[in-house]
């Protein structure tokens, strides 16, 4: 009977941990300034002369939205704010378009009530757009033209592309349409159609789609399904590389972040909206197949109902040594979090 005590008290014991571990709840190391209305998605700008003065650029959803900038301390940068848009939902940055004979950073997002890309240079947040350019033109359906989510992608020679998602699009493929941004010789960007790709589960809908330029790859939440992985590269074609992250989510799947260890190896950061809460996966897949993403980890935040998040791992001041990752939360704010938090004792 003794023994058998034991046993059952050891057993309680050893639950208790797992479920105490199990609760355990990261907390950001920043919370920003509240926007107006609602955050959605946050991007991430390295100023190359000093990485302590770069900026989180996040959308303020709503159909009087803006552009919000902050700075590493999540301070509100009110001279760079840009408002008067119409429901931006998602926001990306690329570096060194080719503009007017130089270099120019940019931050793009949808503007989903206007069925429009604004674009904007880095870091003064000047318009470079001549007002916006229109999306998925031709489209007749319903929502089919109802901008949501962006991710940009510059390929080896330097051409850059925008890949754009709606609120709803054709089950029978090319949801995503792929447009080139360059140039239109006056010094504002405009965008070449190029190619549509992409499959819908017709479940829910697409909103989060990253990119990995290193590699060449984008990938997208297929909502209530899993992530889908393609190549970003045009020319090596339409099939689709991968359907992971499909088991364990509570709700839908949302931001995507990838986080680089070296040239080839890190993470892949999955939002699991409805549980607080991240999956993470290898970049590099397994080593038996590189389109093979087995989970490795679950982390628990303090963000509420994230929908979108960025991540960096270059080091930009002494709190964010091995690179920040920011996350959305419904409470207006963006929440920052160094990757030592996120990583543990588990991944690099």
């Amino acid at each position: 009977m003794k023994l058998l005590f034991k046993l059952l008290s050891l057993s309680l014991i050893v639950s208790t941990v797992e479920n105490a571990c199990a609760q355990t709840i990261i907390k950001p190391v920043v919370i920003t300034d509240s926007v107006k209305h609602d955050t959605d998605d946050p991007a991430i700008w390295i100023n190359p002369k000093n990485p302590s003065k770069s900026l989180i650029i996040g959308t303020d959803k709503n159909q009087d939205g803006a552009l919000f900038v902050f700075d590493l301390q999540g301070k509100i940068q009110s001279e760079k704010v840009v408002r008067g848009l119409k429901r931006p939902n998602n926001v990306d940055i690329e570096y060194g378009l080719n503009l007017g004979g130089k270099k120019v950073d940019i931050a793009v997002t949808t503007e989903r009530m206007n069925h429009q890309l604004r674009i904007y240079s880095l870091p003064d947040m000047k318009p470079i757009d001549n007002g916006g350019i229109p999306m998925f033109e031709g489209e007749t359906g319903t929502e089919f033209r109802d901008l949501m989510g962006i991710a940009l992608y510059k390929n080896p020679k330097g051409k850059i592309y925008a890949m754009v998602g709606r609120k709803n699009g054709p089950t029978t493929g090319g949801y995503i349409w792929q447009y080139e941004l360059s140039d239109n010789g006056k010094g504002q960007v405009k965008a070449t159609f190029i190619r549509k790709f992409g499959t819908y589960s017709g479940k829910k809908e697409i909103e989060s789609i990253a990119v990995d330029d290193a590699l060449g790859y984008v990938y997208y939440s297929d909502e209530g399904i899993g992530v889908r992985k393609y190549y970003a590269e045009p020319s090596k074609g339409d099939q689709e590389l991968a359907l992971f992250a499909t088991k364990g989510f509570s709700e839908d799947h949302e931001g995507i972040s990838i986080y680089q260890t070296s040239a080839r190896k890190g993470y892949i950061l999955v939002s699991d909206q409805g549980a607080n809460q991240f999956h993470i996966f290898p970049r590099e897949g397994s080593a038996q197949n590189p389109h093979e993403h087995p989970e490795l980890k679950v982390v628990k935040v303090e963000a509420k109902q994230s929908d979108g998040s960025d991540i960096t791992a270059i080091p930009l001041n002494k709190t964010f040594k091995k690179g920040l990752f920011v996350v959305m939360s419904d409470d207006k704010t963006f929440h920052f979090y160094r990757w030592e938090d996120i990583a543990g004792k588990d991944l690099k």
